[in-house]
């Protein structure tokens, strides 16, 4: 159960560590560079509803930032779901 944990938890840090990527290479690379366009495919599906309830502010987004919150408090919770369960 414990691995089963560890393993949630490292892949939700990894698609932490994902959306910080697409926010760094949205200010330096094409939109239409290979590696750029598959970290989009992987982050949008989750970045868009998001997109759709907050709307840009300026020329800020910061939909990344509630997305980052939002898959923390998951693993958080998910993390003490699984301890207690042990």
């Amino acid at each position: 159960m414990i691995f089963i944990a560890n393993l949630i938890h490292l892949l939700l840090q990894i698609y932490t560590f994902l959306v910080i990527i697409k926010v760094l290479l949205s200010y330096f690379m094409s939109p239409f560079h290979p590696i750029r366009q598959a970290i989009d495919r992987l982050v949008d599906p989750l970045l868009d509803p998001i997109r759709r309830n907050i709307p840009p502010l300026g020329m800020f987004d910061f939909s990344p930032l509630v997305l980052i919150i939002a898959i923390q408090i998951v693993d958080s919770l998910l993390m003490r779901i699984f301890y207690s369960l042990y």
